[in-house]
């Protein structure tokens, strides 16, 4: 008898939703991985007493009949969440260089539309057309919208470009870069991001806009403890380093030898990584080598800034700063320039209203910045530096942001007690992307089939899920574990366990989960 129904390599949210889903539907689980605490950029850690957040700054999607509650609520956790619902009239604030004009988005449609208003009362029919096109992109979606349907129904959008359409609706050149103002929420490229990224993205959070109370990592514990309630296990500091077989994948081969064998494997990592540890000649060396070279997202800076007590005020909003006039230029810094955007989140904690503990300042770098220690690896389990001259680096970074965001936040060097950062390294220490990619794969508008990746592969038992399959953030990479459970169960009788949470949606042909979102 083989150890598990089910084994999952990585316990990033993709991997604990297919856990938590497939373990609901009776499977036996056993998830694999290889740092000390479970969650990907759900983790969270101490410093100073003060909890950090490492990924999840905001949640989109989770009101009444929306789709992100209809799953937390089926699989049980929506009402154990510790959430703060963010300001309704501007849960995201966009400035530009050193005018001290900031723009609001809104939650709500007609109210995103209102608030825009004010400072363009003559773009009423481009913000029309904008959100009309948002929503109408969305419904094209299947699994966004909770159902089964045909991948002809999402043909005709995949190939619009975000920057291109924006330009189309208005000739305010102010209001297309507000509009595209938070594309750090998808490392967005002028003439190459896809419109389809940024309206499911945007939309979640004009449905509506969470802050999780004191971090993230309230999601991965819940969905870790649902997972044991089934039965299923969770094995900690457990690296795989190869899925053994030919005709079907027979054991995963732990660091330790250790081999646990399984029905299905699921795995959680970036598919290129997957690739490396697969034996399998079932899969051709054109699909390998495609994994291998497809672009990554650009990786980020992330500055962890813990605060004096009660010093600074709680933001109930996050707010995109951009150095120049343009909201795409950020991506594409020189060495001198750095940083030309970042985006700061404040921390929402139980313990007060009025203050935050914490910050997130996160901007974008390149993995070439830090190539020099790339034979460096340090994670809490594993600690190991990476010399003086890299955190000397790191502090000359993390300086120079303060430069910048000092400016709009005169008093921020005032309230910090200590700061720590993250680099693309961090991100791939603990993430396992060999480049320390944020988002994972680049979407491109000119090639959009060459960037989806199936959850399913030519190895019949061996199932991808994570945030490289179709869409990254909270949301996205939800809806992508169920379209891996999908493989594996009855696509069609899970989102009619999801629905009737759900507001009612057009209906589209039903013909199976495998196909982007």
């Amino acid at each position: 008898m083989p150890d598990y129904d089910i084994a999952i390599i990585g316990s990033g949210l993709g991997g604990l939703v297919c856990g938590a889903v497939l373990g609901m539907h009776g499977y036996k689980v056993g998830i694999f991985e290889k740092n000390r605490q479970i969650g990907g950029c759900l983790q969270t850690y101490a410093r100073d007493k003060t909890i950090i957040d490492t990924g999840v700054h905001y949640i989109g999607g989770l009101g009444p009949g929306q789709n992100l509650n209809a799953i937390f609520k089926y699989i049980g956790i929506l009402d154990k969440l510790k959430l703060k619902q963010m300001d309704a009239d501007g849960f995201d604030v966009i400035g530009f260089g050193d005018d001290r004009k900031t723009y609001k988005l809104a939650q709500g449609y007609d109210n995103f539309i209102k608030q825009l208003l004010v400072d363009f009362p003559d773009e009423e029919e481009a913000l029309d057309k904008y959100c009309d096109k948002v929503k109408e992109v969305c419904t094209k979606f299947p699994l966004y919208n909770l159902r089964t349907g045909d991948y002809t129904e999402k043909e005709d959008v995949l190939h619009i470009d975000t920057s291109t359409y924006l330009s189309s609706i208005t000739a305010n050149k102010r209001l297309q870069q507000v509009l595209a103002g938070n594309n750090l929420l998808y490392a967005g490229v002028a003439d190459k991001t896809p419109f389809y990224i940024h309206a499911l993205t945007t939309n979640s959070f004009i449905e509506s806009a969470w802050k999780c109370v004191d971090g993230g990592s309230q999601i991965a514990k819940l969905l870790g403890r649902k997972i044991h309630s089934l039965g299923g296990e969770i094995h900690r500091n457990a690296k795989v380093t190869r899925l053994a077989g030919s005709n079907a994948i027979e054991y995963i081969l732990l660091e330790d030898g250790r081999k646990v064998t399984a029905k299905h494997f699921i795995s959680n990592l970036h598919p290129a990584q997957t690739m490396e540890m697969t034996e399998s000649g079932l899969l051709r060396n054109v699909y390998r080598t495609r994994l291998q070279n497809i672009e990554n997202t650009v990786g980020t800076f992330l500055l962890n800034i813990v605060l004096k007590k009660d010093t600074f005020p709680y933001l109930n909003y996050n707010y995109y700063h951009h150095e120049t006039d343009n909201a795409w230029d950020g991506v594409n810094y020189t060495n001198d320039n750095w940083p030309l955007t970042y985006a700061l989140f404040a921390n929402a904690i139980s313990k007060s209203e009025q203050y935050t503990d914490s910050l997130t300042i996160m901007t974008y770098m390149r993995y070439e910045d830090v190539a020099k220690w790339k034979d460096t690896f340090n994670t809490d389990s594993q600690p190991h530096g990476r010399g003086d001259d890299y955190e000397a680096f790191k502090k000359e970074k993390a300086e120079r942001l303060l430069d910048i965001v000092e400016k709009r936040f005169p008093n921020i060097r005032f309230c910090i007690r200590s700061y720590y950062v993250a680099t693309p390294l961090s991100y791939r220490d603990y993430q396992g992307s060999a480049d320390g990619s944020m988002y994972g794969i680049l979407k491109d508008y000119r090639n959009s089939f060459n960037t989806f990746i199936a959850p399913c592969t030519r190895v019949p038992n061996l199932f991808l899920t994570g945030q490289n399959l179709n869409l990254h953030g909270i949301l996205g990479v939800t809806i992508s574990a169920l379209i891996t459970c999908g493989e594996i169960i009855d696509i069609g009788a899970l989102m009619k366990s999801l629905s009737p949470e759900l507001r009612s949606f057009p209906s589209g042909n039903s013909q199976g989960a495998g196909d982007v979102t």
